[in-house]
């Protein structure tokens, strides 16, 4: 396990060196594109992030679901070694800032069917690298039914990301060229 800790640790440095000075606002071109190859289907409450550090922009896509009719959720950061929990959101809403540097909204707690997931790295084999703290690997293992969409550039994919039993696959991986559906 130790050795799958150190692969993580060292690809997490080659992701974050790959995503330094990448344009945060090339999230609407991912809004567009994944808008138009796999939509959430309609009534769909779809989860979503708040940005943070260099991560992809996705908030014009946040507000093109709200548009559409959908509830759209932000995460709570809760306590190391639980779930997320996810609440809410609208534009304009007041923002909480919580620790890690996350924002989330006021709104009340309602579960997700449709989650666009940040990340650090991807691979086509639907292997998501994030941050470390495992909050959505646990949060989409309590999912089950629900669709996990990772977000992030194309020079975010790795040829493989190291992943061990508790790392949860993604179904579909949105960047600013394409959408990926993964074979499962």
């Amino acid at each position: 396990m130790n050795n799958l800790a150190d692969e993580k640790r060292a690809a997490r440095t080659a992701a974050l060196a790959a995503r330094e000075g990448l344009d945060p606002s090339l999230g609407r071109q991912l809004g567009a594109l994944l808008l138009a190859a796999a939509p959430p289907p309609a009534g769909a409450r779809v989860a979503g992030f708040w940005p943070m550090g260099g991560e992809i922009d996705i908030r014009p896509l946040l507000e093109a679901l709200h548009r559409r009719g959908h509830d759209v959720l932000l995460p709570e950061t809760p306590q190391r070694g639980s779930p997320l929990i996810f609440r809410h959101w609208q534009p304009g809403m007041a923002m909480l800032a919580e620790r890690f540097g996350t924002m989330r909204p006021t709104g009340d707690i309602m579960t997700p069917d449709w989650l666009l997931v940040p990340l650090l790295a991807f691979d086509r084999a639907g292997r998501r690298l994030g941050y470390g703290g495992g909050f959505y690997d646990r949060s989409l293992a309590g999912l089950p039914g629900a669709v996990a969409i990772g977000c992030g550039w194309a020079a975010q994919e790795m040829l493989e990301v190291p992943a061990g039993p508790l790392d949860v696959r993604l179904h579909v991986i949105a960047t600013e060229r394409e959408v990926l559906r993964i074979a499962r």
